[in-house]
């Protein structure tokens, strides 16, 4: 009895030391992450060869359009070059100088137009990195408020880094899924005004979205549709205000950017250009197998569906299979994989995790050497999010989350 004694607590405390030494590796690759998140962001707003290819250039450029230049085309390539070379922000071509969010995004760059470029910079990335803060922060709480760390995985991952980096809109349609995610439940209509940040990157969400008009119609909650397309229908008006012909001007832009011929480092590109690259609507094949699996998925569960729980399968296969994505967009994948982080008792998985958001930055570290290297070195970056997350569902911890995986892994084989 005394030695089988002796055996268990032997045992507990190699068990406490791995457990303390996970933890401290975890934090020894989060701590430099967050750290490097912080001297990117900062690089960004004040080196001037960060500036040059920062993507915000261009909703600056089109702010700048809409507001000095009343009825223009905001999305007139050669008139936004004219404004940044005014301004002295070099590294753009022309055939790249479009804003490609829809003219309901206007709203959003608008009163950029009313400061100065490094003004509006500073703004545009505060926002951004509001956003961020702001959405881990609610997951933390929508989680019980762990007392542990795992929320530092959300603030130093990868693509969020990118994201904040290049001045990209990915970070505000992580803040409207949040928003929804809080909201849905207690302020429906608020709920569903959020997606309108959402609907900045309407190819990121096409799974999500076809299964929420499906919760929608069979939980009957009406209001949030309401509110969805109030506030899509409020943002178009704006829009007209500021072009009437925003519209049209979209559809030429869409027409003449070629963008159908662009690389475009996704799984949906990569298939299309395996089997036939002249045929482009094959690049949407993936999206439409998406939302059927996601229906299947849906409707067993129909009557328990729990979105912050459910939501996380449908969110990375929609990334998985979206037409169109770059590695920044990834961020809208932070609630699943914070939901992941959760539920695990691996600290194993965590670690993975952290390594492979720390393999995007090294990525980013290694675009100033060689351009348009982070989209090469970051190809396997999408499924990776969908594996790890099978993988942490495959290990919940039962003392806090039992009952909360739901069959995810069975119905993504399916």
């Amino acid at each position: 009895m005394v030695t089988w004694m002796t055996k268990a607590g032997a045992s507990r405390k190699l068990s406490k030391s791995f457990a303390a030494l996970a933890e401290l590796f975890l934090v020894a690759v989060c701590g430099p992450a967050l750290a490097f998140t912080v001297i990117g962001f900062i690089m960004s707003l004040v080196s001037r060869p960060f500036v040059g290819s920062r993507d915000f250039v261009i909703f600056w450029a089109t702010g700048e359009q809409a507001v000095h230049y009343s009825k223009a085309n905001p999305y007139d390539g050669e008139a936004l070059m004219r404004i940044l070379r005014s301004a002295g922000i070099p590294g753009w071509d022309s055939s790249y100088m479009y804003m490609r969010n829809m003219p309901s995004a206007l709203p959003l760059v608008y009163p950029l137009g009313f400061l100065g470029y490094w003004p509006a910079s500073i703004l545009w990335s505060m926002l951004l990195l509001a956003c961020l803060a702001g959405s881990v922060h609610m997951l933390w709480q929508l989680h019980g408020r762990p007392r542990n760390r795992r929320h530092w995985l959300g603030y130093s991952f990868g693509p969020a880094l990118v994201c904040m980096t290049m001045g990209q809109t990915s970070l505000f349609a992580l803040f409207g899924l949040v928003l929804f995610l809080r909201l849905h439940r207690t302020r429906p209509f608020l709920a569903g005004a959020s997606l309108w940040l959402c609907a900045l990157k309407p190819q990121l969400f096409l799974t999500f979205g076809v299964v929420l008009l499906a919760w929608v119609i069979v939980s009957m909650s009406y209001r949030i549709l309401i509110g969805a397309v109030l506030a899509i229908a409020a943002s178009c008006a704006i829009a007209f205000i500021i072009d009437p012909a925003a519209w049209t001007h979209y559809e030429q832009m869409m027409r003449q950017c070629g963008i159908e011929w662009e690389f475009i480092p996704c799984v949906s590109f990569l298939l299309r250009n395996w089997i036939s690259p002249r045929t482009v609507w094959l690049q949407c094949v993936p999206a439409a197998l998406g939302c059927l699996w996601g229906l299947a998925y849906f409707w067993p569960r129909r009557q328990t569906w729990d979105w912050i729980v459910h939501g996380s399968p449908l969110m990375l296969v929609s990334l998985v299979t979206a037409p169109y994505s770059y590695v920044y967009d990834a961020c809208v994948v932070i609630p699943a994989l914070l939901q992941g982080a959760y539920a695990t008792r691996s600290r194993i998985i965590l670690g993975a995790l952290a390594l492979l958001s720390a393999l995007i930055e090294f990525a980013l570290l290694g675009d100033a050497l060689k351009p348009f290297a982070i989209y090469l070195w970051t190809l396997w970056s999408a499924p990776a999010w969908l594996v790890w997350y099978l993988f942490a569902a495959r290990t919940p911890d039962k003392r806090k989350h039992a009952g909360q995986i739901d069959g995810e892994i069975a119905a993504i084989g399916d």
